[in-house]
């Protein structure tokens, strides 16, 4: 139990920059205060205390804003930001490190008894105002848009947007997408719910000077080899370090222009 308290308070800084202390999280993160409300009320209903654990959920609802059922089913290091608004229904199933934004609904669409909520899988964000409804599966490392209302299964690594919500980004993506995203990881930058099937004009910008940086490192390194070959002494300037990504040896993404690149770097 305290194992997984700790990890509840420690999964807070790794999603949240504002989190300065465990103090802080631990007396002012109505997500954090939701969680750990559902951990006792979900023990009570498993043990057939249902009552009573309805009674510690609406105590929750009132003190955070937050809406848990005590049947939902929630794994390891689940974190909800800011909160305000998010409503889990009984029969969800949320898998690990899965992150909730305020005003998601995890709802149904039926009024049978039986499965009617969603299962999220592992990795898995959902952004402010999102609906996700019905007995679907959002699979491991999907993303949902803010206010996008999701009544389909999701692949695996999707995002999605929309009303309804469809898919804009797969899991099939080429290298030069895969290389950017990682080294805008590295950087600190992450466009969240984003995709370069979407029209948002700042995250395209940022892609262009994402390709732009790695390009000119590329050059930059070329001609310090060129250099020292022939016979130059440079100072040697600690770079900082990006994590161990050696983003050098990538070939540039197809729709950099090498003569483009040149040309900017002997001006």
């Amino acid at each position: 139990m305290f194992k997984r308290l700790r990890e509840d308070i420690s999964c807070v800084f790794d999603r949240d920059p504002a989190a300065r202390n465990r103090f802080e999280v631990i007396t002012a993160y109505p997500g954090v205060h939701a969680l750990l409300w559902h951990r006792v009320s979900h023990f009570l209903w498993r043990i057939h205390l249902k009552w009573l654990a309805r009674m510690l959920s609406q105590t929750s609802r009132l003190l955070t804003g937050i809406e848990i059922h005590p049947g939902a089913k929630i794994g390891r290091r689940f974190f909800i930001d800011h909160g305000m608004g998010v409503v889990i229904g009984e029969t969800a199933v949320i898998g690990d490190d899965v992150t909730l934004y305020h005003g998601v609904t995890l709802g149904g669409t039926s009024w049978s008894k039986g499965k009617r909520h969603p299962t999220l899988g592992n990795n898995v964000v959902i952004g402010a105002g999102a609906k996700v409804l019905g007995p679907i599966t959002l699979s491991d490392g999907s993303r949902v848009g803010s206010n996008a209302v999701v009544v389909k299964d999701v692949p695996e690594n999707a995002t999605v947007v929309g009303i309804p919500g469809h898919v804009v980004s797969a899991k099939v993506k080429d290298p030069s997408t895969v290389k950017r995203e990682e080294f805008a990881k590295k950087i600190g930058f992450d466009a969240y719910g984003t995709s370069s099937g979407m029209p948002d004009p700042v995250a395209n910008a940022i892609d262009i000077m994402l390709d732009h940086i790695h390009a000119m490192d590329t050059q930059m390194q070329n001609m310090c080899k060129s250099l020292k070959s022939l016979g130059s002494e440079l100072d040697v300037v600690k770079l900082p370090d990006l994590g161990g990504c050696d983003i050098s040896s990538e070939p540039l993404p197809e729709h950099v222009d090498s003569n483009t690149t040149n040309k900017s770097s002997e001006e």
